[in-house]
C-alpha cells in the first residue's frame, strides 16, 4: 500500500480547498507543518498573533470563504484571543492551526506544551480539536475546515509536531476528496406566512445586518427596500454596511441601547430584521424592547442569534430566498419619486488651532477616493461624523471590528487588500486604536500591500471620554495619549508617511498616486460617537 506523510496529505487537502494563503507568526512547534510547502502557497508573516488573526479576519470577510491561520502553541494562541473576539462576532470562517509539543513530552508538560489545548480557545471558537493519533491528523484538519465553513465561526486545531512526518496509508488520503455543503431553504409554508405578515403591515421597517453584505445580498436589499418603499436601518454596531448610507430610504445605524431602539422603531407596526442579531446592544439604557403594538420578525441563518434573541419571531434560513419571495409575491408600493440618493451636508469645521474636524477628513476621502474603495474603519469617537460625510454605494465597502476589540483596523486592512487586489483599500484609524495593531505596517511594507492608512490623531481615547459622561464618571484617568508621532513609527516599519496639517494638504496627499502602502497622519478635533 502506497504511503505518504500527514504533512503532504494536509497540504494537498488545503490546496484543493483554496486555503493556500497562510497568515502566521511561527514558533518552533509550527516549523514541521510549514516545511515543504507546495509552490502555490503564500505565507503572510505578521509580527504579533493579534495582528495575524485580524489580517485573516479581513481576508476571510472580503473573500467570503475560510482563511487559514497558523499560530504558536499556548502563548501564541493566547496572544490571538483578543482579535479572535472580532472574528467570532463577524462570523469570519477562520481555520486556526497551532503546533503542539511532541506526543511523548505532552504528559510531563515540557516547555511549549499546550496543556488542555482544546479548551484554550473556548468558548470563542465553534469547534476545537486535537487529533488522537497521527493517522487522525488529515481528518481532524478537514473537520476544522468544514466546521469553520458550516458554522461561520473560527475553528481551532492543535497538532503535535512530530505527527506531521508520520507516514500514513490510503485511508488517511481519502479525506482529500471530501466536501461539505449547507442548505437552509425555508419551506413554502414559512415563506407564505412571512409574505403575508409583511404584506399586511401598515408601516414596516427593514433592519439589515452585516450578514446581508457578507452573503452578497447588498443589491437585493436595495431592490427589496425600493419595492416595499420601506425605511431601512442598519442594525446596531455594524461590522459591514448592507445598504447605501446616502440612499433616500436609509435612516441610519440603529443606536445600540434598548431605549434608543424603542424610540427609533416608534410608529412601525412591523420590524423585519435580516442578517443580524436582535440586537447587539452596548450602552445600558433600559426600556421596552419594542414600542407597544410593534411586531418583530427575524430572518437569519445564525441559529445561535435566533435562539438568544429576547423578543420577536425568528426564521432560521438562508435570507436570499426570503428576499426573492418578498420581491415577487408582494405588489410594488408607490414611490414618492424623490431623488434616489441624498447629497451629503456641508462638513462641520473645528475651532481654530484644534486641527481638522473629522467631517472634513471624511469629506476629503469621499471627494478623492474611487467609489469602489473598501474602507476599514476603527475610530469609535468619530462614527457620527463618518456616517454624515461618507457615501458608500458598493458591496463590501465597509469593515469594522465586530466585537469592538481594538487592533482590528490596521491589520484587517492589509487582509482586505490581499483578498481584493482589484479594489482600493483605505484604513481610517483613530490614534488610540492604531497602537494595538501597529505592527501590521511592517507586513504592509514587506509585501507591498497598497493600503492608504489615515490616522486621526486627537490625543485622547475619545470614546472613553464619551462613556465617562454617560456613566457620570468624568474624572477617570487614562484617556490622554498625546504625543505619538505615527509618521515616525511608519517610517520605522518601512511605510512612507506624511502629516497633513490642513485640508489642502490632506486632499493632495490623498490624491497622490502610490503602488504600495502609505500613511497620512491628520490632527483632528476631539468628537463624540453620537
Amino acid at each position: 500500500m502506497v504511503t505518504t506523510t500527514a504533512r503532504r496529505i494536509a497540504h494537498e487537502f488545503l490546496e484543493r480547498h483554496g486555503l493556500t494563503t497562510i497568515f502566521g507568526n511561527p514558533g518552533s512547534n509550527e516549523l514541521p507543518f510549514l516545511a515543504e510547502l507546495p509552490a502555490g502557497f503564500r505565507y503572510i508573516l505578521g509580527l504579533h498573533e493579534g495582528a495575524v488573526v485580524a489580517m485573516a479576519d479581513g481576508y476571510a470577510q472580503a473573500l467570503g470563504r475560510p482563511a487559514l491561520v497558523n499560530l504558536h502553541s499556548a502563548t501564541g494562541s493566547g496572544n490571538a484571543l483578543g482579535a479572535l473576539t472580532n472574528a467570532v462576532a463577524s462570523r469570519a470562517p477562520l481555520v486556526l492551526t497551532a503546533g503542539q509539543q511532541v506526543r511523548s513530552a505532552m504528559g510531563i508538560e515540557a516547555v511549549l506544551t499546550n496543556v488542555d489545548a482544546t479548551q484554550l480557545m473556548r468558548p470563542l471558537v465553534g469547534w476545537s480539536g486535537e487529533p488522537s493519533c497521527a493517522a487522525d491528523v488529515p481528518r481532524s484538519l478537514a473537520q476544522a475546515v468544514f466546521e469553520a465553513q458550516l458554522q461561520r465561526r473560527p475553528a481551532y486545531l492543535s497538532v503535535p509536531y512530530d505527527d506531521w512526518s508520520v507516514e500514513l496509508d490510503a485511508n488517511a488520503v481519502a479525506v482529500t476528496d471530501r466536501s461539505v455543503r449547507l442548505g437552509q431553504q425555508p419551506s413554502e409554508a414559512q415563506l407564505a406566512d412571512l409574505v403575508a405578515a409583511v404584506a399586511a403591515a401598515r408601516n414596516p421597517a427593514l433592519v439589515l445586518g452585516g450578514d446581508i453584505d457578507a452573503a452578497g445580498l447588498f443589491e437585493r436589499a436595495v431592490a427589496l427596500a425600493e419595492h416595499l418603499e420601506s425605511p431601512v436601518w442598519q442594525a446596531p454596531s455594524p461590522h459591514r454596511l448592507s445598504f447605501p448610507n446616502r440612499h433616500r430610504l436609509f435612516r441610519g445605524v440603529l443606536p445600540a441601547s434598548i431605549a434608543a431602539v424603542e424610540r427609533a422603531m416608534s410608529g412601525h407596526d412591523l420590524v423585519l430584521v435580516s442578517g443580524a442579531p436582535v440586537f447587539r446592544y452596548h450602552q445600558h439604557e433600559p426600556g421596552r424592547y419594542l414600542p407597544e403594538g410593534t411586531r418583530l420578525i427575524q430572518v437569519t441563518d445564525d441559529a445561535g442569534a435566533a435562539a438568544r434573541a429576547p423578543v420577536g419571531t425568528a426564521l432560521v434560513a438562508d435570507v436570499a430566498p426570503v428576499f426573492e419571495a418578498l420581491l415577487h409575491r408582494i405588489p410594488a408600493r408607490a414611490s414618492d419619486n424623490a431623488a434616489r440618493f441624498l447629497a451629503n451636508p456641508e462638513p462641520a469645521t473645528a475651532a481654530e488651532h484644534s486641527g481638522l474636524h473629522p467631517e472634513q477628513v471624511f469629506a476629503a476621502l469621499r471627494e478623492t477616493q474611487p467609489a469602489e474603495t473598501c474602507y476599514v474603519v476603527e475610530s469609535t469617537s468619530t462614527n457620527a461624523a463618518w456616517w454624515r460625510q461618507i457615501d458608500l454605494r458598493e458591496p463590501g465597502s465597509y469593515f469594522w471590528p465586530a466585537a469592538g476589540g481594538l487592533g482590528f483596523g490596521l491589520p484587517a486592512a492589509v487582509g482586505v487588500a490581499l483578498a481584493l487586489p482589484e479594489r482600493p483599500v483605505a484604513a481610517v484609524i483613530g490614534d488610540g486604536s492604531a497602537n494595538y495593531g501597529i505592527t501590521a505596517l511592517w507586513t504592509a511594507a514587506r509585501y507591498r500591500v497598497p493600503v492608504t492608512f489615515v490616522i486621526l490623531r486627537n490625543g485622547t481615547y475619545g470614546a472613553l471620554e464619551w462613556f465617562a459622561e454617560l456613566l457620570g464618571t468624568p474624572d477617570v484617568p487614562g484617556t490622554d495619549i498625546g504625543g505619538i508621532d505615527f509618521t515616525a513609527l511608519a517610517a520605522g516599519y518601512g511605510v512612507p508617511a506624511t502629516a497633513a496639517t490642513d485640508l489642502d494638504g490632506l486632499r493632495a496627499a490623498l490624491r497622490s498616486p502610490t503602488d504600495g502602502p502609505r500613511l497620512i497622519q491628520v490632527d483632528t478635533a476631539p468628537t463624540r460617537p453620537a
